[in-house]
Formats: C-alpha cells, structure tokens, sequence
C-alpha cells in the first residue's frame, strides 16, 4: 500500500462524504425549517440505532449489518468511518433584569431571530485504520464511548449585551464496532468483509422519564453508516458483480443498510453502506445549490417556497437551527442563473446510429437544457445532442440550439399529427383521456374521462408517438403553455372528444 492510494482513497472519502450527508441530515430539519411546524415533530428517519433496552418497545433497531465482497489485491490495510449525529437537547433561557438569574422560556424573540427549544444534531466520527490480516477468524472489536455533557451558549441582542443563552444537554452514548473477513472458494483470492455496527448503550428508562421515542434519542446514533475504503485493493459491486462472484453476492447478508460503490464511474476503492438503498456511484446533483435536508422534494420547489416564507416565518426558521439558517440565506442571496439551472436538466441524450449520426464536427455541445430554455453557460455540464429523425440538420456555428427552424421548418418539434379511429388529430384538436392500466402514474387514472386539447404531436428517436395535451378546465393552462410543461399520452389511451352539441337557433323575430 503506497502513500497514492492512501492519498486517493482519503480524497475518495471527502467526495462520499457529500453523497452521505444528503442522508445524513435527510429530515434533520424540514420546510418550512422552523421547530413549531407540524413536519418536524418527527425526525430522524434513517439509519436510527437506538438504546438495546428500546429497540423492541419502538420498532427501530440497535444495529446494523453490511456484508460485501473485496479482492485485496495489493491493499493491506482497510480504512473504516463510521458516521452519525448525536443528539444535544436545547433549551432556551432568559437572563433576569438584574442580571442574577435565568429563567426556561419557550422563545427568546431577537431582531434577526426567535430562538425556540430544539434537538440538533452534532455529527460524530469513529476511524479505524486495520490491517487486514487482524479481520480473519475472530476479527478485529472497536468500542466507542461519548460522554454526556452541558454547555452554555450567552445570547447576544446588539447593544444590550447578553440576554439569555443556550443550552444543550449531551447524554453519554456507547457503540461497538466489529469487522471480519473470509476468503471466498476460487482461484480470485476474494474476500467476504462483514461489518456490524452496534449502540451498546446501557440506557434504560428512569423515573420520570416516559420511555418513548423522545427519551432514546438522546442515547441513539442517529443517520449512522460506513464509509469503506481498500487503498491498492477494490470491492465488488453488490448490484452487478462479475459472474464469478454472483454466488457468493447473493448470500451477503446486509441488515438496515446496503453497500454501495462511491465517487465516481470507475472508482472501486470505496464503498459508502447506506442506510438508504443507492445505485453503485450516488452524486450530489450539480445544480443543487446546497442541502436543503427535504429530499422527498426538488430543489426548485424547496427554494421557491422557501423564498416566499414571511420576514417573521424566516427569523423563526434562523432561530431553529444554524442549518436552517443556512437555507435561508442561501435561497435570500442565490442569483439567477442558479434558479435557472434549478428549473430541469437533460444529462445526455443517446447517439442514433447509422446515417442519422452526425460527425463530431458537427455535434454542438449545449448546457443543460431546461423546458424551453438552451442556457450556454460554459460552467454548467455539456452534452451532446444527436440529430432527429426526419432530415433534421445540426448547426455547426456556436451557441445555436440543436433545433433551428430557420434551417429545417419542417421538421419543427409539436407539428405532427396522428389518426386516430379514422380522424386526424393535431395541434389544437379535443380528446378524451383513456389511460389504460399499463400506465404507473395514479395521476393518469384520475384523468380518465376528461376532455383535453392537444398541445402537441411528438416522435421519439424510437419511433413511438406521444401526444401532449392540457386538461380542459386546468386552471394552469397558460403557466404550462408558457413553459413547455404538458402531459402525455399514447394514440391508444385517448378518443377524439365528440363536437360539442350546437344550442337551437332563436328566432329573433319572436311570437
């Protein structure tokens, strides 16, 4: 093992650090970011192990088990961290007039901020740096011990000096790590690493304490996984292993994680164990601006609604949490072209092959493309799209989209057309939506039988039709006209909408 690989797997481990704290703090805090919200009574739903005396009470558990497969190779040693939060419960106090004495309130209101009481999270970090040789047979133990603690922060109100303060209450916490290896039968020289990780606190409900979910946090880790790493050595992906190593993959036993390969495509070195199922190589977005901590939405729609909170909604989300703080100036000060990229990106789209494959001279490298919009921001990823069907041909100057109508009018995107039950549909025609139960979507179930107007007849690069429409009586029509945002269906899901029936004639003369 050379000081390189060391170097490299260290460097690996900084960039899974980022792909893990997307995990780490998901829930941690979430929108609107302030404590009251009804969102953030209940935190901390991944990766909790909690006290042994309460795993059986609560339906969480105290440990957790990765199992996967390495070839050393030239590796002798394996880098281990294991990383949580452990929970410091804060309360809020006022100082007295005279300055004597201090008082629990519920909130101390300040000109840039409410300070309420509120669990953060303080990440910890346990590094192991083992030969392997000390894995085979009983393997090698680690345990670990946090102390509890109290500290005291003053709170400060500009000119009137300290007039309260913080504080957080640490309670002591206790893990265990163990790993072990054995070599898997074959000529490949693999071994089965099996890692478990374990909260061995002594914890048990006292007097006066409720024995919930609220009391063993404190004594959890909470968000815990591993960050694995074989310097000169790789892992095997647990997804797609070579076929020699198909057997034994299918016979590792991974409880409440799941090991994946980290850092980018073509990186095996290391291997984050997550308590969220990944896919082999997990990245952070790169135009996500920051964390946001509420993955179960896009980051364009957090920092939307984040910028429309109230100036008295956002004091209290800055009092929460440092972190909260953190999101609320990042989306007060982020500048256009970051909401720009946040509106939607196409990573690549695939070659076509044959005489529709156009050379690299005539390939136009564009930036992210969002509905409606080709920004060319020369910072932003590129990509590489390929010509279409029907003629279709690329401009060679810079900076031009891949389609330009001044080129090729006829082969504009949204003029087609589709027959459908002998009628011929296009822009502007009235359908009804049908979607049969091939579709995934519930959303499109509750379409079936509205009316709808066709915005657009689309084929893709495999020849499929997609009609695109808006829903008659959608309040949005003209935001989604705008901006390109349609629904789709196949021919075979919608009906050519009856014309509607004529009123009478008046007679005008009158009786």
């Amino acid at each position: 093992m050379t000081g390189d690989t060391v170097d490299r797997v260290t460097a690996g481990f900084t960039e899974a650090r980022r792909v893990a704290d997307a995990l780490l703090f998901e829930g941690y805090v979430l929108y609107p970011y302030r404590a009251s919200a009804r969102k953030n009574q209940l935190r901390w739903q991944f990766g909790v192990l909690v006290p042994p005396a309460w795993q059986d009470a609560g339906g969480e558990h105290a440990g957790q088990r990765t199992e996967c497969l390495l070839e050393p190779r030239r590796a002798d040693r394996l880098l281990v961290e294991l990383r949580f939060l452990q929970v410091r419960r804060r309360s809020v106090e006022r100082l007295s007039p005279d300055g004597e004495s201090w008082t629990e309130v519920a909130e101390l209101d300040l000109p840039d901020r409410v300070l309420v009481p509120w669990d953060e999270g303080e990440e910890e970090r346990v590094e192991l740096d083992v030969p392997l040789g000390r894995l085979a047979g009983e393997g090698h133990t680690l345990r670990f011990e946090l102390p509890g603690g109290v500290e005291h922060e003053p709170v400060h109100d500009g000119a009137a000096g300290v007039v309260g303060r913080l504080v957080r209450h640490s309670r002591p916490l206790a893990g265990e790590i163990r790993l072990t290896t054995e070599p898997l039968p074959g000529p490949y020289g693999a071994l089965r690493l099996t890692a478990t990780v374990r909260n061995v606190s002594p914890w048990t409900p006292g007097p006066g304490e409720r024995g919930d979910r609220e009391s063993a946090l404190p004594h959890s880790l909470i968000g815990a996984h591993l960050l694995l790493g074989l310097p000169g050595g790789r892992f095997l992906s647990m997804a797609d292993p070579p076929e020699w190593a198909r057997p034994a993959a299918r016979i590792c036993r991974n409880e409440h994680t799941w090991p994946v390969l980290a850092c980018e495509e073509g990186r095996d070195d290391v291997m984050l164990s997550s308590p969220i199922i990944l896919d082999d190589h997990p990245a952070v977005a790169a135009e996500s601006p920051g964390p946001l901590y509420d993955a179960t939405e896009i980051d364009e729609i957090l920092s939307l609604r984040t910028a429309a909170l109230t100036e008295r909604e956002k004091r209290e989300a800055r009092g929460t949490d440092a972190r909260a703080a953190e999101v609320i100036d990042l989306v007060d000060g982020m500048p256009a072209e970051v909401w720009e990229r946040l509106h939607g990106a196409i990573r690549g789209l695939r070659e076509v092959t044959g005489e529709l494959t156009a050379s690299p001279a005539d390939r136009t490298p564009v930036g992210d493309v969002t509905d409606g919009a080709l920004p060319r921001d020369p910072g932003i990823d590129r990509a590489v799209v390929p010509p279409a069907a029907g003629g279709l041909r690329l401009p060679t100057g810079p900076g031009l989209p891949w389609w330009d109508p001044a080129q090729d009018a006829a082969s504009a995107p949204g003029r087609g057309t589709v027959i459908i039950d002998g009628q011929l549909l296009g822009t502007g025609s009235r359908v009804v939506l049908k979607p049969g139960p091939r579709r995934s979507d519930a959303q499109d179930i509750f379409l079936a039988g509205r009316t709808a107007t066709v915005e657009a007849v689309l084929e893709d690069f495999d020849g499929e039709t997609h009609i695109a429409v808006t829903v008659d009586g959608d309040p949005g029509v003209d935001v989604r006209r705008e901006q390109g945002r349609f629904l789709y269906f196949r021919p075979d899901e919608v009906d050519p909408a009856p014309e509607p029936a004529r009123a009478p004639a008046r007679d005008e003369g009158g009786v």
